[in-house]
């Protein structure tokens, strides 16, 4: 119980039983080691040479990954600190896809320095506000040395696929992987007043363990994890005309309670006699629209079954409602609730509608769309484990190239856009007056704290590293970077690695954000619930009676719980 003594020496009761409270340094620096651990977990997993974590959760499900967002996801962080450096690598990965990992190696190295103030008596404030000043100086120096791209170039948008596949487990095929995931992209981008909007939901990705990373493929079209509903239809459709219903095709029970009475087996033949014409009827209308492929979103009775299969009607039903609006993008079909409004001009179209198997799973392929604003890219890879890993790789990929086509500016990788513009924070530092600029100058060494761990995981010497990248950097080669995979500092531009200027600037964003909110808490008060009757009083407030703790449970008795206050 926490009591706190007021002026006049009384004592008095503020939290209760079982709080507890962390005030002033030592909740400073709990939360900062909270988040120093949280970065120190992730860091050897930046970079080519970073190296993948084993994840097992409580049902002994294992995820194998180096994908920032999903380590911090899968390991259920409870420290409340430490929580804000998981919510900062989810935001990253919905905003920009990449530079997970790198938002929270920043984040731990902004607030490790801010410690180092602290202790020499900077108040946390101004600490703050020299971070935010040169979060947005360094935006600035980022926008200033970004390369503006053409979105549509080819050549540029696979560069960039391919730079954010190097630090993954698919390297050695991110140039076949690049090539799909670009023509992906670029299908379903539409050009809005000022550039491209893409909406990365157009793009499916379809995983299947079994063949290699390099059989996997792309689909001008949609491919559902579904089969052919009925043995008797046919399993391919060439020149396919296609009717996308929402409802189903089977008679609705009624809504409010009904009796049919019969009294002789005529008119129970008569009854269903008219339940088949109802769904002959049904069907009839979809073969007269001229759609020779039908996709329902809800159930289709065997009856209906049976006559679309006479029909020779390619049908598969229950569809996901999210997979219904890919098919109508895809294939240029309008979604039909009422069938009576199912005309030809509603159908949709594709070269070829068929049903595979795939490893021991029959689905269905909706192939060769015009022009499709929907794809799908199916992954495979030799295991379970692998192709989770290459559906989050590709993942990431999806959405640098989506970066680059809505915000066609890139910076070099590597590290050196961090060295460049820590170099110059540093300058921009000696023009700031007061103790604003020792957190200037703290906010550049954390910058470097990217390239630093890139060399460190690649097994060079850190310090070294830096300084024959800073040199070559003041001799105006603002691209020198490191080089990972030969161990040597070199240009950037020369061995092709690009990132988008958006990703930099959400990691800068986002790390200095919750480096700042960390920072600014000087007072951690958790409460716990007390254990027997209800919370808030009860039993609970009376203090010598912890024997009869079970008696705020006898209301299940049928006894009122005793208010015994």
């Amino acid at each position: 119980m926490s009591i706190q003594a007021s002026s006049g020496g009384i004592p008095v009761v503020i939290l209760k039983d079982g709080s507890t409270q962390t005030k002033g340094r030592d909740a400073q620096k709990n939360n900062i080691s909270a988040a120093k651990l949280i970065a120190e977990i992730i860091h050897t997993s930046l970079g080519p040479r970073g190296m993948d974590k084993m994840l097992v959760d409580s049902l002994g499900d294992v995820t194998i990954t180096n994908d920032g967002a999903t380590i911090l996801k899968e390991i259920d962080v409870q420290h409340p600190a430490a929580k804000m450096l998981v919510e900062i690598s989810k935001a990253t990965d919905n905003e920009v896809g990449d530079g997970t990992t790198s938002a929270v190696i920043l984040a731990g190295a902004l607030l490790e320095n801010a410690e180092a103030l602290v202790l020499q008596d900077v108040h946390p404030t101004i600490i703050v506000d020299g971070y935010r000043k040169a979060a947005q100086k360094a935006k600035e120096l980022l926008e200033k040395m970004a390369d503006k791209v053409s979105p549509t170039d080819k050549d540029v948008l696979e560069r960039i696929a391919r730079t954010s596949m190097q630090t993954k487990l698919v390297r050695r095929d991110s140039a076949n992987l690049a090539d799909m995931i670009v023509k992906a992209v670029v299908a379903v981008a539409e050009k809005a007043e000022e550039g491209y909007r893409v909406d990365i939901d157009d793009i499916k990705v379809e995983k299947k363990a079994g063949g290699s990373i390099k059989d996997s493929s792309i689909t001008k079209g949609i491919i559902l994890d579904k089969e052919v509903v009925h043995s008797g239809m046919p399993k391919k459709i060439e020149k396919a005309k296609i009717a996308i219903i929402n409802n189903a095709l089977e008679i609705d029970k009624t809504e409010f309670d009904a009796k049919i009475n019969i009294q002789n087996p005529q008119q129970m033949k008569s009854f269903l006699d008219e339940e088949g014409r109802m769904i002959k009827n049904m069907v009839d209308k979809v073969v007269a629209s001229g759609a020779n492929v039908l996709f329902c979103q809800k159930g289709i009775d065997d009856m209906a079954q049976h006559y679309l299969a006479k029909a020779g009607v390619l049908t598969v039903r229950r569809v996901k409602e999210s997979d219904m609006t890919k098919l109508a993008k895809a294939t240029g079909a309008r979604m039909i609730t009422n069938l009576d409004d199912l005309f030809e001009k509603d159908l949709g179209s594709a070269e070829l509608v068929e049903e595979r198997k795939i490893e021991s799973d029959r689905w269905v392929f909706v192939e060769g769309c015009k022009h499709p604003k929907a794809v799908t890219l199916l992954v495979r890879a030799g295991s379970q484990r692998v192709v989770d890993e290459v559906e989050r790789s590709v993942h990431d990929a999806l959405m640098v190239v989506k970066d680059v086509m809505e915000n066609p500016m890139i910076v070099a990788g590597g590290g050196a856009p961090e060295t460049y513009a820590a170099t110059k924070l540093r300058e921009w530092a000696k023009s700031l007056e007061g103790r604003e600029q020792l957190a200037v100058e703290k906010f550049a060494d954390s910058l470097e704290v990217i390239p630093i761990t890139l060399a460190e995981n690649a097994g060079m010497d850190p310090i070294d590293t830096l300084a024959s990248l800073r040199s070559k950097q003041l001799k105006g080669n603002k691209w020198t970077g490191i080089d990972v995979m030969k161990g040597q500092v070199a240009s950037m531009h020369a061995t092709d690695i690009f990132e988008p200027l958006s990703v930099k600037n959400q990691i800068i964003s986002s790390a200095t954000e919750a480096a700042c909110m960390i920072l600014r808490i000087d007072d951690v008060i958790s409460v716990t619930k007390t254990s027997g009757g209800p919370p808030g009083g009860g039993m609970g407030g009376m203090g010598g009676m912890e024997g009869m703790g079970g008696m705020g449970g006898m209301g299940g008795m049928g006894m009122p719980p005793m208010g015994m206050e």
